[in-house]
């Protein structure tokens, strides 16, 4: 018989059941999880050296904790990730509201119901993925929603007076009895919020309306704060920060195939988009890119970050717009061109705070600027280096590419709905293009070339060697002098 199947308090002591403390419950699991190798917080990529062996330490020190980052760091994944260091099963009295331990009851109906009918005491089994409670700190939360009041429609229906506490109706914290019970911007809760869970975290009872409850609460707490809360909005009040066992610092990926790992496991994209359309690899560097160049960009403000849900919202976006664009042509299959990143702008906007010059400039145009220094970042990892200043006679292995477009007093144009057959066709016209990608990478595959074709013409526009203009269907690169001089 499996222990889940026991359905009285006897029956578990007969098959030897110990009870044993969340927090202990969690170090348990979490050695032996260390001593199989086994992965701790699956789906977590970039913590494995720095966040994660903290955070580890924490669970073997019992801490209550905090985890501190900026936005979109993985803060609430990672407190969610601790049920799987529960028990997959544990006791409760039947009929608790706040989930007795039928060894260590601290509830009234609990204790009554033990005395009542030993043995014969009914339980249930509460399993681990109902074991997680979680609160997102307003300003309009209040010591009722978290901890308890007394309830005047009960005492009525009792017929009870307001000195029995069994007119008092629990709230989130109690109900979270030996759960992990997370609270969400900790800082911004009120001042008077965060006092009320100094006894929870010290001693662990709670007060409600002047009641002698001692109920000695089971719970593992993980709270998450942002930083830049601490200054715009709120704080932690200092005794409540001085009983939090370990306050542990989260950071974004360090490296870009870091970040596509996030990227490309959280994007929510469609299996026919999959099918539909082909992303080259460099496609997905330019991605993370742009990300990486937000969070250094003068115009956006650093303490208040860059989410990691920037890139998986502009990854979406970015095959959309392959999508769409490969709907209206009537393409079967297509590979993602570098104009689509035109339509991952809405994922940028939407995901930058900007300082007072950047809101000069207007969300679109910083966001046109990213991605021009991504495609210059990226460059120089795939090409020869453009210098800012040369020897005048000197050659560049791009001069012929130039000397191309200087020749064509039109420029060249990429409108924005050709077909897959059209687009190759206008970027293969450029023959210079492949002598250089032929040069530098000879074994690039038929697929990708075009994207990294277009690559180059973003890439010298970024250097000044040639100019894009933006217009209603799609763009313009042409030699930035050409038509000056022939003019002249």
């Amino acid at each position: 018989m499996e222990i889940k199947d026991i359905k009285t308090f006897g029956a578990l002591k007969k098959a030897g059941y110990k009870s044993k403390s969340i927090k202990e419950e969690l170090r348990d699991n979490l050695i032996e999880k260390i001593k199989q190798k086994e992965t701790t917080f699956e789906g977590v990529f970039g913590y494995e050296n720095t966040v994660i062996p903290e955070l580890e330490r924490a669970i073997l020190s019992r801490h209550n904790i905090n985890l501190l980052g900026l936005r979109g760091q993985a803060k609430t994944r990672l407190a969610r990730l601790m049920m799987n260091l529960l028990d997959a099963y544990i006791p409760v009295v039947e009929g608790s509201e706040i989930n007795d331990d039928p060894f260590n009851p601290i509830s009234r109906h609990a204790k009554e119901l033990i005395k009542e009918k030993g043995d014969a005491t009914p339980i249930f089994w509460l399993h681990k993925s109902e074991r997680f409670a979680e609160k997102l700190a307003t300003p309009d939360v209040t010591v009722a929603d978290i901890i308890g009041d007394v309830d005047p429609i009960k005492a009525a229906n009792l017929k009870l007076s307001y000195a029995d506490d069994r007119v008092i109706h629990y709230g989130m914290i109690p109900r979270a009895n030996r759960c992990i019970f997370v609270i969400n911007e900790l800082p911004d809760l009120q001042a008077r919020i965060q006092v009320a869970l100094f006894n929870i975290l010290q001693e662990g009872d709670i007060q409600i309306r002047g009641f002698k409850l001692r109920l000695p609460l089971d719970i593992q707490f993980v709270f998450t704060a942002n930083p830049e809360d601490y200054t715009n909005r709120g704080s932690i009040v200092t005794p409540l920060k001085d009983r939090l066992g370990s306050q542990i610092l989260t950071h974004y990926p360090a490296d870009i195939e870091t970040a596509r790992q996030i990227t490309e496991q959280e994007a929510r994209l469609v299996e026919s988009q999959k099918k539909m359309i082909m992303v080259p690899d460099m496609a997905r560097d330019l991605l993370e890119q742009i990300v990486f160049e937000a969070r250094r960009n003068d115009y956006i403000d650093a303490k208040s970050g860059v989410s990691a849900r920037l890139s998986i919202t502009a990854l979406e976006n970015l095959l959309s717009t392959a999508e769409r664009r490969a709907l209206i042509s009537g393409d079967k299959l297509t590979t993602v061109r570098l104009g689509d990143f035109m339509g991952i702008i809405p994922s940028i906007t939407g995901k930058i705070e900007l300082v007072y010059e950047g809101e000069q400039e207007g969300a679109v145009a910083v966001a046109n600027t990213i991605i021009g220094e991504a495609v210059k970042s990226l460059f120089v990892e795939f090409f020869p280096k453009i210098e800012k200043l040369q020897k005048q006679d000197a050659d560049s292995p791009y001069d012929d590419l130039v000397s191309w477009f200087f020749n064509q007093k039109e420029g060249l144009e990429l409108l924005d709905d050709l077909r897959d057959k059209e687009y190759k066709q206008v970027l293969e016209s450029i023959s210079p293009l492949d002598d250089l990608i032929g040069a530098y990478h000879p074994k690039l595959s038929h697929q990708d070339t075009y994207f990294v074709k277009e690559f180059v013409l973003w890439a010298l526009v970024e250097y000044k060697l040639l100019s894009k203009n933006r217009f209603s269907k799609g763009l313009q690169f042409k030699d930035p002098y050409g038509s000056f001089i022939s003019g002249i």
